[in-house]
């Protein structure tokens, strides 16, 4: 499960090498928490265990860091 490691935080940022016949998208995790953002447009896809708030967090994270997730989506999965 490749990392992105760009993103400061709590939360880690991350890819299923399964995941590539997908469209792009990042895994969040946080302890035991985890959700999944569509990255074009950025979107949740799932939630199991965040909190609305922490899920606008990780939406801004998401927003902010997308070149960065985009780029790691693209060197792990072409």
């Amino acid at each position: 499960m490749p990392t992105v490691k760009a993103i400061p935080g709590p939360y880690r940022f991350f890819f299923y090498s399964f995941d590539c016949n997908e469209p792009r998208h990042v895994h969040v995790r946080r302890e035991k928490m985890t959700c999944k953002f569509w990255l074009d447009p950025i979107a949740l896809s799932q939630n199991n265990g965040f909190s609305p708030q922490e899920l606008n967090q990780i939406r801004r994270l998401t927003e902010s860091y997308q070149e960065v997730i985009s780029e790691a989506w693209h060197e792990h999965c072409e």
